[in-house]
């Protein structure tokens, strides 16, 4: 144990720097925190609802809710209850056991709501399709206002679905 601790005195804290965001990155996060205070009063809620996908969009929703990418600094939130959710996120294809749950999910959600589609599998059924064991795509079961592609697709598409569905929904 000594010499571990010798080895790391020795050579010190290593750490990468942080990375400078694009100015996509920028142009968009301003785009949208402006688009949340004039539509929302600086407040929107989101119901991340997973339908029976892989997880892989889950991380990039994680990713999202980091402080590089910071949703919660431009006043959105993930809630909890599709009761207070303005919008709902929905990831991977809708297994047949999902597809109650999210039709009442949907029914739950106050109006106006705004539903997107996330990932290959929320916006095409992706490599499961529709089966015995899988509605398919988002769209099946209900209705979708954005469709966000990509396997999984990036923080900054998710934010841009997000910046595309507020604006569908002014």
């Amino acid at each position: 144990m000594q010499e571990i601790l010798r080895l790391i005195i020795a050579k010190g804290l290593r750490t990468e720097p942080a990375p400078e965001p694009d100015p996509a990155l920028l142009a968009t996060t301003r785009r949208l925190g402006e688009e949340v205070r004039r539509c929302f009063n600086g407040a929107l809620t989101i119901r991340h609802v997973d339908a029976g996908s892989c997880n892989g969009c889950e991380l990039e929703i994680h990713a999202v809710n980091n402080p590089f990418y910071n949703l919660e600094g431009l006043g959105i939130r993930f809630v909890a209850s599709p009761r207070h959710a303005d919008v709902l996120l929905v990831t991977g294809p809708v297994s047949r056991h999902m597809e109650e749950a999210l039709r009442r999910t949907y029914e739950a959600t106050p109006d106006p709501k705004l539903v997107v589609a996330l990932g290959d599998c929320g916006c095409t059924g992706g490599v499961f399709g529709e089966s015995y064991a899988s509605c398919g795509r988002v769209s099946n079961v209900i209705p979708v206002d954005v469709a966000v592609p990509g396997c999984p697709p990036s923080p900054l598409a998710i934010m841009r679905g997000i910046l595309t569905a507020i604006a569908i929904g002014r």
